[in-house]
């Protein structure tokens, strides 16, 4: 695994898995260099065969310390590859950490919103696709109707008052990644996702979820598969069912 490091820290990070975003990537970067706000960026590669790091190697010497890039052998998973960038994130000491696709599926505009909602008492904010409907755009129904759905079973199976379970838009507080075990995480895939929002609400902390609009990539191809859904089904009984037995800390009035 290499990093290719920056200097300075700011206090919000944004952490992108990318694999073969080679279309979307330099975008996906200067959009969040033009938000109001500052947010340095991690991207973490998988060794994209597109070339995809080597477009983020050549864009470090301009950021001004914004830019990092961490590159890993292959393909390992989004819930591996998030964990990294947690780690790497607490040990660089940024308050806020948010997690974001790379293909424009979640609008840069919006991770402001979502550190706010922190700054406000949040310990996670979450990028809600259904808080107030469903605000999904270019899905297939079929897709919408799935994700939609896959949602709903998951707050009926844990009880976590979370309307979009399987967002992939989230801004956590420090205490939080700090707190959870993140070397203890079981999935890589779709239920990564889940874990992480079932074991904030288990530990205590507050969740509070920002209405957004999702609208599917233009660029690109997407990564999910029918064994992603597959382990975020079977996935969320597995965690139920572990946590029938599981003794959380409490973290709700820290």
């Amino acid at each position: 695994m290499q990093i290719h490091p920056s200097t300075q820290c700011a206090e919000c990070l944004v952490v992108i898995p990318t694999y073969n975003e080679k279309e979307n990537v330099k975008a996906i970067i200067e959009a969040v260099y033009a938000l109001p706000r500052r947010f340095d960026i991690l991207i973490i590669d998988d060794n994209s065969p597109d070339g995809t790091a080597a477009i983020v190697r050549g864009m470090i010497p301009g950021s001004e310390g914004r830019l990092h890039l961490l590159e890993r052998k292959g393909k390992l998973g989004l819930g591996t590859a998030y964990i990294a960038g947690f780690k790497w994130a607490l040990e660089r000491g940024y308050e806020y950490i948010c997690e974001m696709d790379a293909d424009f599926s979640h609008n840069p505009n919006d991770l402001p919103r979502l550190v706010e909602a922190c700054e406000n008492g949040a310990g996670v904010a979450i990028g809600s696709r259904y808080l107030t409907g469903v605000n999904v755009v270019n899905w297939p129904m079929g897709r919408v109707m799935m994700s939609y759905f896959a949602s709903r079973y998951v707050r009926v199976v844990t009880g976590m008052p979370v309307n979009d379970s399987t967002a992939g838009f989230v801004c956590y507080r420090r205490k939080v990644l700090a707190a959870l075990p993140l070397d203890r995480i079981r999935f890589k895939g779709y239920a990564f996702q889940i874990e992480m929002k079932y074991l904030s609400y288990k530990y205590g902390f507050r969740i509070v979820e920002v209405p957004i609009i999702f609208v599917n990539r233009v660029l690109g191809v997407s990564k999910m598969s029918s064994g992603i859904f597959s382990e975020g089904f079977f996935g969320v009984m597995r965690l139920k069912w572990s946590s029938l037995f599981t003794k959380y800390p409490d973290y709700s009035e820290k």
